[in-house]
């Protein structure tokens, strides 16, 4: 068994709840997983990449947690419902959904053609509409629940990665109406948004845009990058009771980077360290000899 997660959390904050976690293969969503299988929880990683999520599940299971898992296409409707109907099989109630899963590319809009645009808008939107409605309809509508979508900061748009703003964007008004029709059975529905993070995600990027990446922490009035445990650290709190009068909102998780520092000359910052609890982070490959981001 490796050291335990460093969560900020009590450790038995989720014991026998049960929380689905897309996209828990990678990045942000496995961290998440990792947290939530510190806290108690029974973990249900979901995914496209079958070996991902087996590793995952493992590294839970050997740090002392509980994860079970399964294959799913998110954007294909009749799979999102035969994995939910299985995870149920197995799991009877389902207390909480992390809808992590995303993916896109980056291209100017004229770039875009309606193939690349409609594949970004059905992970970035589609999907996490499919797993939340079937969760709520199979599960949350008997019992109540907790619902939190992952977006991004595409406030004010999102040049060079259009289609996945307009989806992020689509995400958080469905965040807010399904928080408003879903209140009465007892299901919150809440978003957040992280900045820029240095998770794994940031190593897919083409060597092209490696010295913009490098760059971005002097675009957040902080100076630095966030972590993935500063955004799972966002996502535990709105599962928890603790956030039980909390829904439809978003919550930003950036260093303020998207409150107007664009336009207003930021100086050099001080007395903000990183967090990170996650016992088993990697530093993007991209970082590991930048001493200033790492």
């Amino acid at each position: 068994m490796s050291s335990p997660y460093q969560s900020i959390y009590k450790d038995s904050l989720f014991q026998n709840k049960t929380i689905i976690v897309t996209g828990g293969g990678s990045g942000i969503g496995r961290c998440t997983a990792h947290e939530l299988a510190s806290l108690g929880s029974t973990v249900i990683l979901i995914g496209r990449k079958l070996e991902k999520l087996q590793i995952v599940a493992k590294e839970i299971q050997e740090d002392g947690g509980t994860a079970d898992f399964f294959e799913c296409d998110i954007r294909e409707e009749t799979i999102v419902q035969a994995t939910v109907k299985a995870i149920i099989e197995k799991h009877p109630r389902i207390h909480g959904l992390v809808n992590n899963a995303g993916g896109q590319f980056p291209s100017p809009l004229t770039g875009i053609n309606q193939k690349g645009w409609e594949t970004v808008v059905r992970t970035n939107l589609t999907g996490g509409f499919l797993m939340a409605k079937e969760v709520y309809l199979k599960s949350m509508s008997k019992h109540g629940g907790s619902i939190v979508n992952i977006v991004a900061d595409m406030w004010g748009g999102m040049p060079g990665m259009g289609h996945s703003g307009a989806a992020r964007a689509g995400m958080v008004n469905f965040t807010q109406t399904a928080s408003v029709e879903w209140a009465a059975s007892g299901v919150r529905v809440n978003a957040v948004a992280p900045g820029w993070v240095a998770s794994s995600g940031m190593d897919s990027y083409p060597e092209s845009m490696k010295p913009w990446i490098l760059n971005l922490r002097d675009a957040v009035p902080l100076k630095r990058l966030g972590t993935e445990a500063e955004v799972s650290s966002a996502i535990c709190f709105l599962l928890s009771d603790g956030a039980n009068f909390i829904s439809g909102d978003c919550l930003r998780i950036d260093g303020a980077a998207s409150q107007g520092g664009r336009v207003v000359p930021l100086p050099k910052a001080k007395n903000s360290e990183s967090y990170d609890g996650f016992h088993r982070s990697v530093i993007p490959e991209i970082f590991q000899n930048d001493d200033e981001n790492s």
